[in-house]
This record gives C-alpha cells, sequence and structure tokens, in this order.
C-alpha cells in the first residue's frame, strides 16, 4: 500500500513538473514562413531589419528564408541576398527552407549551417506542394540530408497536415510517424509537426504524439509543434504538447503566415501569444516578449496588414493608452 502511495505520489509530481517547470524553445518562423504567403514582394531591406530585430530579443533559432524557385515563391527570390546581409548573432541559428539538391547547392555557397527539409502526411498536398508523391518526397529529402552532411550541415524536419488536409480531410498518423522515423533515422535532430490548415484539436493532436511516441520510445524531446491559428486552436494545442512533453514550437511574430496550397489558412500561432501563454504558465523562453511586441507593429506596419495577434494589439493599446 505504501509503495503504492509513493508511486502514485510520484507520477503527480511529475506531472505537475512536466507541466509547469522547464525551458520551452521558440523557433520564429516569421521571415520565411510568416512571408512566403505576402502577395506584395516585402523589400530585401525590410527583411533583412526585421531578422535583425528578432536577433536582439533572446531567440534562439531564426528561419530566415527558403532556397526555393522563384518561380514556386516569388516573395523568397532574394533568398541569398538576404541571408548574406543579414548581422548574424552567436548563439542563434538562422535555418533556412531547402526543397531539392539544387536548393541545398544554393545554401551551401550562401554559407548556411542549418537546413529544414520537408514531407506531408498527405499525397494529394504533397503533389500540390512537392510535385511528387510521398514515396518520391522521401526519396528527395534522404538525398538532401545526405548531401547536407557532407559539408557538415544540421538538419531539421518538416511533416505538414499532420491531423488534416485540404484535399484529402484527416490524415492517418501513422503517415506522419512513419515520415517522423524516417527523418529522424536520417540524423535530423528535430522534426516540427505542422498542422499546416489549423484544423487541430486536443483530441486530433493528442492521437498523432501517441504514435509518435512509438517511434521516439517515449522521448518527446525530438519533436516541435507547428501550429496555425486558423480555428483559434493553436494555443489549446500547444498546451496539449506541452502536457505529452514537448518543449519546442514554431510561431510567427504578428501571426504571419498562411500557406499558399491550402487555402484559407491562417498564419501560425502569434509569437506574441504564445509567449505570453508559456509566461502565465511559469515557463522560461529567454525570449524579450515586450521587443518581440514592438516587433510585431514593426512589421505589420511595413507589410500594410492587420496585426494578427491578440497579445500584441492588447499590449500596444495599453502602451498608447499610457502615453496618452
Amino acid at each position: 500500500m505504501l509503495k503504492s502511495l509513493t508511486n502514485f505520489r510520484n507520477c503527480i509530481r511529475g506531472y505537475a513538473t512536466r507541466s509547469i517547470d522547464g525551458f520551452v524553445k521558440i523557433v520564429e518562423v516569421g521571415p520565411r514562413d510568416g512571408l512566403q504567403n505576402e502577395k506584395k514582394i516585402v523589400p530585401m531591406e525590410v527583411k533583412v531589419e526585421f531578422i535583425n530585430r528578432l536577433s536582439s530579443t533572446g531567440l534562439r533559432s531564426i528561419e530566415a528564408t527558403s532556397f526555393v524557385s522563384p518561380k514556386w515563391v516569388p516573395q523568397m527570390a532574394d533568398n541569398s541576398r538576404v541571408f548574406g546581409e543579414i548581422n548574424k548573432k552567436d548563439g542563434v541559428s538562422y535555418p533556412v527552407l531547402v526543397p531539392n539538391l539544387k536548393g541545398l547547392e544554393s545554401a551551401v555557397a550562401a554559407g548556411v549551417k542549418e537546413i529544414a527539409v520537408f514531407g506531408a502526411a498527405s499525397e494529394t498536398f504533397s503533389k500540390t506542394n512537392t510535385n511528387c508523391s510521398i514515396k518520391d518526397s522521401v526519396k528527395n529529402f534522404k538525398t538532401v540530408v545526405e548531401e547536407a552532411k557532407k559539408h557538415g550541415i544540421k538538419s531539421r524536419g518538416y511533416i505538414s497536415c499532420i491531423v488534416g488536409c485540404p484535399y484529402e480531410g484527416e490524415t492517418k498518423p501513422s503517415v506522419t510517424a512513419y515520415l517522423a522515423s524516417v527523418m529522424l533515422d536520417l540524423g535530423c535532430y528535430e522534426v516540427s509537426l505542422g498542422d499546416t490548415i489549423g484544423v487541430g484539436s486536443p483530441r486530433k493532436i493528442k492521437r498523432v504524439l501517441n504514435e509518435l511516441r512509438h517511434v521516439s520510445f517515449n522521448d518527446m524531446t525530438c519533436y516541435a509543434l507547428h501550429c496555425h491559428d486558423t480555428y483559434g486552436q493553436a494555443l489549446v494545442n500547444v498546451h496539449t504538447g506541452l502536457n505529452d512533453g514537448i518543449r519546442v514550437f514554431d510561431s510567427s511574430v504578428a501571426g504571419l503566415g498562411g500557406c499558399p496550397y491550402a487555402a484559407g489558412a491562417s498564419g501560425n500561432v502569434a509569437t506574441e501569444d504564445l509567449l505570453y501563454f508559456l509566461r502565465e504558465e511559469g515557463l522560461e523562453t529567454g525570449v524579450d516578449f515586450d521587443k518581440v511586441v514592438e516587433i510585431g507593429d514593426y512589421i505589420s506596419k511595413e507589410l500594410g496588414r492587420v496585426n494578427q495577434s491578440k497579445v500584441g494589439v492588447a499590449m500596444l493599446a495599453k502602451k498608447n493608452r499610457l502615453n496618452c
């Protein structure tokens, strides 16, 4: 009886520790995932200034650009120039998205130290997004990661549509688990799980994470969550991830983003909203919240769009009242 009670107390203590303690890493994806869907081409100088400001906040990882064909993503046509112009701060990584060997070749020439490769848990989305099947996309990112290793470049994996696809509806957790296992076996240090169209809910996210436990032998530290807020579920899905041991989350300042291949998908969870939520949960990020709010205001004005961060808008309104 005493032994059972002790075990029960240890379980409760473990749950409490997992829920309220620890460091959470934020991967800022605004300069790439956030800007790629903007119809108006953002000047290179604005992109560079945007990244440089983010570098001063304490963020440890800022997705800078993508080395994709300008035919498919015109917004990223200045990738090499942007990457070359930013002030790279010690202790901060600046990963770039790379779809193929040609993109990797350009990234290597630009001096990139970390790349991201990607696949999708939906056959139709894969064909629409990368013009190839899931099977062929695996062959493709295998080749890219293996070649990147030869140049001493780290790789991170992305999986799109982990719970739903704009063409096929609900996707199978087993496909996400398969792709994650391939990426981890290849040597990707982390796999980011993307709810690309924002249809996830705690139950759906939990179902995917349960499947992924079998891949990682219950070690969830090799995964990140990348939540979109289309249906307003991003933060509750983040909470689900936290309770399952996830400690890395992708976000985009001012809620920038969407998906050029998923009509109607709104932006990523706003970095300001995520930081406020994590702070109120007693978790540490090492990121200057006030600076991020200011940057959200800056980039929203530069883009001529409404700031999508609820917390950012509230904080800016409060600041304006105090200054009156």
